[in-house]
């Protein structure tokens, strides 16, 4: 994480909490000629529009007062989505339950996604994957651990071949 989506999260943070959500993750990059700071918002409840807008206009006033940024951008506060990224354990905590894809960098067998759980939680309990049909159990570790494991075995065996 960059310093300034570092500095961006710290200040953002408590205006989340303010409405009873928390910030998920935040984003500042170039697209095309164009800088863009977009701060992900999470609830168990869900985000609504006036989350986002709330957060945005006291971010914005903020960001406006203490100007940490020398060049133009736009400001995007939104919910991470349906086809989130997992980046931290706080990540991998919201999405038990859930049902996970992995995406890879490069193509394996003419795909970029692999389906390693229909439910997270259940398959880090049970220490027990199907990477693509194939079942494996992972003994230790936490939530990422197992998650590692797991790709590592589908590495070296699903798609050694």
């Amino acid at each position: 994480m960059s310093k300034i989506e570092e500095f961006v999260r710290e200040i953002a943070a408590p205006f989340a909490g303010e409405i009873g959500t928390e910030i998920y993750d935040v984003e500042y990059k170039k697209e095309g000629s164009d800088w863009f700071l977009r701060v992900f918002l999470y609830s168990e409840k869900g985000i609504s529009i006036d989350d986002c807008e709330y957060v945005s206009r006291k971010l914005s006033d903020k960001l406006d007062e203490l100007d940490p940024i020398d060049t133009a951008y736009y400001l995007e506060v939104s919910s991470p989505g349906i086809e989130r990224v997992l980046k931290t354990d706080r990540h991998f905590e919201t999405a038990l339950g859930e049902k996970v894809t992995i995406g890879l960098y490069s193509p394996v067998n003419g795909t970029k996604t692999v389906k390693i759980a229909d439910d997270l939680k259940k398959a880090i309990a049970d220490a027990e994957f199907y990477v693509d049909g194939e079942h494996i159990e992972i003994k230790g570790g936490d939530a990422k651990s197992k998650i590692d494991q797991a790709l590592e075995y589908l590495v070296a065996h699903v798609y050694s071949n």
